[in-house]
């Protein structure tokens, strides 16, 4: 069992239902979140950083994104499934642009390769929970 998970199991107001996509989620986002950073900061040292201008502001938005919803998913006390839903909505959307657009300079620039895989593992990871959340409701 995850670590995440373990705790979202502590709660004493935990449901039980949701906890392990919920956990899936909240680790799979954190990870892109890291990823991201680390992303757009190695585009900024690339010589030709211009060609990077586009990558580097989707890898800070998604980076916020991931910011904001793993923090809104962590907590559970009063948790309204739609502020999760939408929080996880923007985080999916944020995941896939990207990682489309990390996925442009993948082929030469590995750390651009990287970032792709975690935003398309944190996008998989948004649609299980929302799936998880619409069963649930």
């Amino acid at each position: 069992m995850a670590y995440i998970e373990r705790m979202l199991h502590t709660h004493p107001l935990q449901s039980g239902t949701q906890n392990h996509a919920l956990a899936a989620c909240i680790e799979a986002a954190g990870e892109c979140l890291a990823m991201c950073n680390a992303c757009a900061d190695a585009c900024l040292g690339e010589r030709d950083v211009d060609q990077f201008k586009r990558a580097i502001r989707l890898n800070n938005d998604c980076a916020d994104l991931c910011d904001s919803a793993l923090r809104i998913m962590s907590r559970q006390t009063r948790s309204n499934p739609a502020m999760v839903r939408a929080a996880v909505d923007a985080m999916a959307t944020a995941c896939q642009l990207c990682g489309e657009e990390c996925q442009k300079h993948a082929g030469m620039h590995e750390h651009c390769r990287l970032c792709a895989d975690a935003c398309r593992r944190c996008e998989h990871a948004c649609r299980e929970l929302m799936q998880s959340i619409r069963l649930a409701a």
